[in-house]
């Protein structure tokens, strides 16, 4: 049977999911060289908040199989992709399940790092808007999550391995070229995603990153000078 090649996955959401696999990686190695690291380490976390924020708002008016409301699983999808009877574009059930999980953690990780501190040196963008207390608490919760992403990137990994080994469905040339080898032949291409939404996407990332950064709040008085 011949197949037909259809456009899946736009390039926006071909550049979210590759910037940040190149930026976890790079928190990571920032996180745990520590020192001076630290401040790239949170510059890189600020790029995972835009980064984030942009693909929730892509999950709403990106393209077809870019969309929450065409990818998020319902029991039933779930169901049917258990037993083998999904067929569809895009996410299947189970990836859609990792893909969620997966924003959740690093979204988690983002947040929790803008208001932590490292106990020397460094200091998260907003750390200025809560105690002290606040700041070491979320600072604790941003290292036990550690665990959690390193788990699911493996399981995320291992299911494209398994995928291209035993499936023999390459789910990595689709997220590269865009375009996915099909049986369909009325398989319908992704719609929609044009420049007007991304040029609200990028807006949105905008303001969110300049509330990340903290720009908004007021730097600290000058010490008074000491008289002569």
């Amino acid at each position: 049977m011949s197949k037909t090649r259809v456009r899946v996955w736009d390039l926006p959401t071909r550049l979210f999911h590759w910037l940040l696999a190149a930026l976890a990686v790079a928190a990571y190695v920032t996180g745990q060289l520590g020192g001076s690291y630290m401040e790239w380490h949170g510059r890189v976390g600020i790029a995972i908040v835009g980064l984030l924020s942009f693909r929730l708002v892509w999950g709403v008016i990106g393209s077809t199989y870019a969309r929450f409301s065409d990818f998020v699983p319902g029991p039933a999808h779930l169901w049917a992709h258990l037993r083998g009877h999904w067929s569809g574009l895009g996410h299947n059930p189970l990836g859609a399940l990792s893909v969620i999980a997966l924003l959740g953690v690093m979204l988690y990780q983002a947040v929790t790092g803008l208001f932590s501190n490292d106990e020397i040196a460094f200091s998260g963008p907003l750390r200025a808007l809560v105690s002290s207390d606040t700041s070491n608490w979320l600072s604790g919760l941003h290292r036990q999550n550690y665990w959690p992403i390193i788990i699911l990137v493996g399981l995320h990994v291992g299911a494209v391995l398994f995928y291209a080994l035993v499936k023999k469905d390459n789910l990595v040339g689709p997220m590269i070229t865009g375009h996915k080898d099909v049986d369909e032949a009325d398989a319908k291409p992704a719609q929609g995603g044009g420049v007007v939404a991304l040029l609200i996407a990028l807006a949105i990332t905008a303001g969110v990153l300049y509330l990340a950064t903290g720009s908004f709040i007021e730097p600290p008085p000058p010490p008074p000078v000491a008289p002569w």
